[in-house]
């Protein structure tokens, strides 16, 4: 019997890539901050710990933005590296969105050493006030190449021969 997440997953992007309109590039690098996508976007609450997924575009059918997930090796936008969990209180956006700058950044040290080196940037996909209500505190980490689309999985390998 299938994984029923993957099953939702497969229905999901097949409802929604039709209908997704793909983005052109604007020339020059790509620069993502913590407003570039958020936990409201439809379908990024479904991308799990090094999954990739694409930039959020609209789709016809869902009449939103929408994050669908990518198989890395087809090429990606982005691949979650790291989830960080910020404590219970009140919505702060700035406190949240430091929090997730500096674990976010570690974590991006502890894996890649520096963007020069990489050529690789991040950025923290927060929670919203909305997704913060219902419980949600997850911290998205998410790296991506800011002159063009991920070729591949870019997690170095556990034994440091690179992916």
């Amino acid at each position: 019997m299938p994984d029923p997440s993957a099953v939702r997953r497969l229905v999901r992007v097949a409802l929604l890539v039709p209908g997704v309109l793909g983005v052109a590039a604007c020339g020059g690098p790509a620069h993502k901050d913590d407003a570039f996508i958020d936990a409201g976007v439809t379908g990024l609450l479904d991308i799990e710990l090094t999954e990739c997924f694409s930039d959020p575009e609209y789709s016809e059918f869902a009449g939103e933005d929408v994050v669908v997930y990518t198989p890395c090796p087809d090429g990606a936008d982005n691949q979650s590296y790291l989830f960080v969990h910020a404590p219970d209180g009140p919505w702060d956006r700035d406190a949240v969105a430091e929090l997730g700058w500096a674990e976010c950044g570690k974590g991006f040290e502890q894996q890649w050493t520096s963007k020069d080196e990489s050529g690789l940037d991040y950025y923290p996909i927060l929670p919203t006030a909305e997704t913060w209500a219902d419980g949600d505190r997850a911290i998205m980490c998410a790296v991506y190449d800011p002159d063009g689309r991920l070729e591949d999985s870019v997690l170095p390998r556990a034994d440091g021969v690179g992916s």
